[in-house]
């Protein structure tokens, strides 16, 4: 199966009420399609510096921040495929650029083991990343279960809902169960819509008539503030 590797888009944010998710979906439904995966538990790996230099600069709301993750659409084992994906935000826009290999083989690379693979531009870049900040490591485990759509007219127009938003600092391997504290409260669902130009107008019919605005919510940003910040600032040895 072929994998698309590089990504150039709008990623629009709303948090819901389950209620509300019902009915957007109603109202919706004729103009979209559920994706090939179906619903999925996605498993995130996030990486970081030692005082969080990523995910700091990311909540500022700079204009240009930049993240580093690997991600696996299941609970992943040594040989199935996990994505080492690099994800920059640049005046709104979105550019991703991920590559896929097996969960074992991204380990050994990041770890810091020889790498067993012939490089390609996309390895290059995440290379000088993880140069340039230095000692980076995963630093939270982060899982959702997700739903995604295409519209019928565009497929590069696409509807995502996140639910069950769950973290965790210890047992960082994508190899293990979907576990941790929530981010959200129970029935809170975020909704999200990937273009690469304008919403379709049935879509915005939708946001208008449910009086649904776009939110800055970041998962891992969310983790930072509410579950890391919290105890470092308890450390007697924290500078902000």
């Amino acid at each position: 199966m072929g994998f698309q590797t590089v990504f150039k888009r709008y990623e629009l944010k709303y948090l819901l009420t389950e209620a509300q998710k019902e009915r957007v979906l109603e109202a919706i439904l004729p103009h979209i399609k559920i994706d090939q995966y179906g619903k999925t538990t996605i498993r995130n790996l996030y990486f970081d510096t030692d005082d969080y230099r990523l995910v700091r600069r990311s909540i500022e709301k700079p204009s240009y921040k930049e993240k580093m993750r690997v991600r696996s659409y299941t609970k992943a084992t040594a040989d199935s495929t996990v994505f080492v994906e690099l994800k920059k935000k640049c005046d709104g826009v979105v550019y991703k650029r991920r590559v896929p290999m097996g969960e074992r083989q991204a380990t050994d690379w990041l770890s810091g083991a020889d790498r067993f693979f012939a490089p390609t531009q996309i390895t290059e870049e995440i290379d000088y990343f993880r140069n340039y900040y230095g000692n980076l490591h995963p630093t939270v485990f982060l899982s959702y279960d997700r739903v995604a759509y295409f519209a019928r007219e565009d497929g590069d127009f696409r509807i995502t809902f996140d639910s069950n938003i769950l973290c965790r600092e210890d047992d960082l391997s994508l190899t293990s169960e979907a576990y941790g504290a929530r981010i959200l409260p129970e029935g809170r669902v975020l909704m999200e819509l990937k273009c690469a130009g304008g919403i379709p107008l049935w879509m915005t019919e939708v946001l208008s008539r449910e009086k649904l605005y776009k939110t800055s919510f970041s998962k891992y940003g969310s983790v930072y503030q509410t579950i890391i910040f919290p105890k470092r600032k308890e450390t007697p040895f924290y500078v902000r």
